[in-house]
């Protein structure tokens, strides 16, 4: 009998392993796309991947984590010197702090899926500017073929991560200088073996 138990419990354990995947981020191919708002308007950009990989098993999104490279923040919608003074002061200790903070990172720490169609409610935790938060967010996220593709957008309080440049929250008189807390982070990640 206890033979028996031990070899179902072993068969068990063989097919959950191979059920479980784990899928590398296609650093090529995946993006961060970030908007900041002001009240005279908004800027958006770019911001690198160093590493990531998304976790699934029997066809169902587990987990998944990606480490962001914040010396590679760009500008999209600025050109030429503009686009200069703008990525210089966001990677400045008035912002982003790259040259103490180089990296951030986000990871999941739970998943509930929505519907059968690869929406998730996604939370996990964020780490900017040495400052790591929990954050909930809704994403689609779909496995197929050895590939997966994930897409979802987080909504974050950037005086939460203590950046506070330039927030009517911490300041008055910004008038129309004054620049919105909340900014908002489109992750779009392709990942696969």
């Amino acid at each position: 009998m206890k033979k028996l138990f031990f070899l179902s419990l072993f068969a068990f354990l063989v097919v959950s392993v191979q059920a479980q995947k784990n899928y590398p981020v296609n650093l090529g191919s995946s993006v961060v796309v970030w908007t900041g708002y002001k009240v005279t308007g908004k800027h958006t950009g770019t911001v690198k991947l160093k590493s990531g990989s998304v976790q699934f098993a029997n066809g169902v999104l587990t987990g998944g984590s990606f480490e962001m490279d914040m010396n590679a923040v760009n500008c999209t919608d600025l050109e030429g010197e503009y686009a200069g003074k703008l990525v210089g002061h966001l990677k400045s200790d008035d912002f982003l702090g790259v040259a103490t903070y180089p990296t951030s990172t986000f990871a999941i720490t739970r998943v509930i899926p929505q519907d059968s169609k690869g929406n998730y409610k996604i939370i996990g935790n964020l780490t900017l500017k040495g400052t790591t938060k929990e954050v909930k967010f809704f994403a689609n996220v779909l496995e197929a073929n050895g590939t997966v593709n994930a897409n979802g957008k987080i909504t974050i309080d950037r005086s939460e991560f203590n950046i506070r440049y330039g927030s009517g929250s911490f300041f008055d008189g910004l008038g129309d200088k004054t620049i919105y807390d909340e900014f908002d982070l489109q992750i779009m990640l392709v990942a696969g073996k």
